[in-house]
């Protein structure tokens, strides 16, 4: 199995799926056939901590450092028997290979329980929402809970499910406490990773070994990963892109970083590591160029961009490619009973991109002078869509994330049409903006594709602020997709933000009240409130008067991203953030609403300006009579059973046609003229999905009117109106 490069992944991005950067780049790797191999540690560390022979462990390193102290961590300890006998069908249960195992977790005499099970009294009205798989997944996350709590209490400080150490890596201006961290003894966790990252190493035989640093919680252990591959195998060239160094380390001047890694690649990966792979093949030749690198020569950090390769288009860069992954060691776990909260948490999901970059691009909090934004490439349909079933092949999953910033409404409409063309099943959800050309026909149509939830930006909610962010969005619009969406039963999760520059008190509790509404009319599903924070290449960073704000620049020599700050305002936002997620908590659970906002905070607020049924008069619409000619009109249902009637009226025969058309859950019947009804069956033919040759409303009209008058009146008729309720869509 030897390889020329090792694709690594540390410790801990998500349980339930990989993270996708390593599989983008083995794909784009195998067309250029240069053979690579790739794990993902988190996984398969969570895969060897919690087995029975693990947790043994866990105990006796517990008892032999004499750290068990806390009444919680002493009844863990108490009930070690329990947990052994537990965790591996418990585990077993999560990776779905045991799933007749839900009855037993969910009986009272099954799971060990400590203090993570206390939340049960608060959240037992809401498993009657839940099925008996969802509720056992629910219990089973708890008791692992419990089990991480004991092993940060009693083991390593660090650990956590998704992140370990992360805050080595948040706002770390300098490398010194990083630096500082490394130089003590390796932690429990770390002896863990390392004996893993060995055998792989010995295994796999790479030249070149890349880790892709996503996020702060995989920065220390990637330098942990990196340390040990400098002193055990020297030979080996080590070298750190992703997320975390694009956003992170754009500014890296301390050379001590190098006595871990030879490189850092900035942005897209695929050029830089195919340089770096031809570096590897020949170290010796002088004067390599490389792409966006920075590398330690003559004791200082440079940084090469002297090849004159472009990067390549989306369409080069080859099938996202999962081999090698142990994808049945991913568990899911459900740790909120809210459908919509789980996605991130429970299922294997394969993720994609529909473009580089996003098509929108001006938001003032985000990185949009970044090139991983402000480019922008979208793929066609049909690629990406060859893609998903390539994926599917694969992995044996048909669930896709779209991780977009953005998802464009113009490709998510093409890739919806190109899916049901192909007569293709799969479930898939995508992050948006809302913006109005989610129409309620667009909606239906994703649906149909198997499109089952959106996360967005909702934000401030005020639209003074969304004004401020250029969101380019209202309070009212938003109002209107979110309405548009679950109609279509797609679930909506709004992503929330306060503490916005020159966001007052009042702004925040009108936006509270603005969000509960919503939640209260089911228009969104879940939510996460976040509080602003301000990034060193958003305009607002790189143009922080023009926004109120006083940044506390600090010397650079290590990460650089998020910067201190102080509102013109002086107001103290860190103190609503128990009350707003306490209120979204419950507003997600169906619960609050006729609470008064006060109740949510436990210091004096103002009562809100926001009118109670604002929202709700926001979505009375009077039905548009006009149609864009650019249109198109698309047909998503099957064919009707057909029969004919006629009536006698003042000595003249008039014929009918009666169509009646079934779908999944009902028959709706319509009657037309036979003439224009027998007009519009051979429409519908040729505009059917399977056919996939929709027409725009234009050439719709034009073809009426070779046959017949009034085009509009036809149109707008009730026969069509029932239609347009059952798949005639207007997009």
């Amino acid at each position: 199995m030897v390889k020329d490069i090792l694709l690594i992944t540390p410790p801990f991005t998500q349980l339930n799926t990989p993270y996708p950067a390593t599989v983008y780049l083995k794909g784009f790797l195998n067309t250029k056939e240069i053979s690579s191999f790739q794990t993902d540690l988190g996984i398969e560390v969570i895969a060897a901590l919690f087995t029975k022979e693990g947790l043994l462990n866990v105990f006796n390193f517990a008892v032999e450092n004499n750290t068990i102290n806390s009444e919680n961590s002493q009844r863990i300890y108490a009930l070690k028997t329990s947990y052994f006998t537990t965790i591996d069908p418990v585990i077993s249960f999560l990776q779905g290979k045991n799933e007749t195992l839900a009855r037993q977790i969910c009986t009272e005499s099954f799971l060990p329980k400590a203090e993570r099970f206390e939340q049960l009294d608060d959240l037992e009205w809401a498993f009657g929402s839940m099925g008996i798989q969802d509720k056992a997944k629910h219990l089973a996350t708890l008791y692992l809970e419990d089990l991480s709590d004991f092993i940060k209490e009693c083991v390593d400080e660090n650990f956590g499910f998704s992140r370990y150490a992360e805050s080595l890596g948040k706002s770390a201006n300098s490398f010194n406490e990083l630096y500082t961290n490394l130089q003590q003894n390796i932690t429990y966790i770390d002896s863990i990773t390392l004996h893993i990252l060995d055998e792989k190493l010995k295994s796999v035989q790479p030249k070149l070994v890349c880790f892709s640093i996503p996020f702060p919680g995989n920065l220390y252990s990637g330098f942990r990963c990196a340390e040990f591959i400098k002193k055990n195998y020297p030979e080996i060239i080590v070298s750190m892109g992703g997320g975390f160094p694009n956003t992170e380390l754009r500014s890296i001047s301390d050379t001590r970083v190098f006595d871990y890694f030879d490189f850092i690649s900035l942005d897209d990966g695929e050029l830089p590591i195919e340089l770096l792979h031809k570096y590897t093949l020949n170290p010796t030749v002088k004067n390599n160029s490389f792409k966006r690198t920075f590398l330690r020569e003559n004791n200082k950090v440079v940084y090469n961009n002297t090849t004159i390769k472009n990067d390549y288009k989306q369409s080069e860069l080859g099938i996202p490619d999962y081999t090698d992954l142990l994808l049945n060691n991913y568990i899911s776990v459900i740790e909120i009973a809210n459908p919509m909260h789980s996605l991130w948490s429970d299922g294997r999901w394969n993720k994609l991109t529909m473009a580089h970059g996003c098509y929108w691009g001006k938001c003032t909090f985000c990185d949009v002078s970044l090139d991983y934004i402000k480019i922008y490439e979208p793929i066609t349909a049909k690629l990406l869509v060859d893609r998903m079933e390539a994926i599917i092949a694969c992995t044996g999953e048909s669930g896709f994330h779209f991780v977009d910033e953005a998802a464009p409404p113009a490709l998510m409409r093409a890739l919806a049409l190109e899916i049901l063309k192909r007569d293709l099943t799969v479930t898939w959800w995508a992050n948006i903006r809302f913006e109005k050309s989610f129409t309620k026909n667009l909606c239906t149509l994703l649906k149909a594709s198997g499109l089952i939830a959106v996360s967005g930006g909702l934000e401030v909610a005020s639209d003074r602020l969304l004004k401020l962010i250029d969101k380019g969005v209202t309070v009212e619009q938003v109002a209107q997709v979110n309405l548009n969406f679950t109609e279509s039963d797609i679930m909506v999760h709004a992503y929330l933000m306060y503490g916005f520059p020159t966001q007052t008190i009042q702004e925040t509790i009108d936006s509270l009240e603005l969000v509960r509404q919503q939640f209260e009319l089911g228009i969104i599903n879940s939510g996460f409130w976040h509080q602003f924070s301000l990034t060193a290449h958003s305009p607002i960073g790189l143009n922080p008067s023009d926004y109120g704000v006083i940044p506390n620049y600090k010397e650079i020599t290590f990460a650089n991203n998020d910067v201190d700050f102080k509102d013109v305002t002086g107001i103290n936002h860190d103190k609503f953030s128990y009350g707003l997620k306490k209120s979204i908590f419950n507003f997600m659970h169906g619960v609050g609403f006729d609470a008064d906002l006060q109740n949510w905070f436990d210091f004096k607020v103002p009562q809100t300006t926001i009118q109670p049924h604002y929202i709700e008069d926001s979505l009375v619409s009077e039905e548009s009579f006009t149609t864009k000619p650019s249109a198109k009109i698309v047909w998503l249902g099957g064919e009707p059973l057909i029969s004919y009637s006629s009536k006698k009226k003042r000595g003249k025969t008039q014929e009918f046609i009666q169509l009646a058309f079934h779908t999944k859950n009902e028959i709706f019947e319509t009657s037309l003229e036979k003439e224009k009804g027998e007009w519009l069956l051979d429409l519908l033919e040729e505009i059917s999905i399977q056919e996939g040759k929709p027409c725009t409303y234009k050439q719709l009209k034009e073809n009426f009117e070779q046959q017949f008058i009034d085009f509009e009146l036809f149109w707008y008729s009730k026969p069509i109106k029932k239609l347009r309720n059952y798949g005639l869509l207007v997009l």
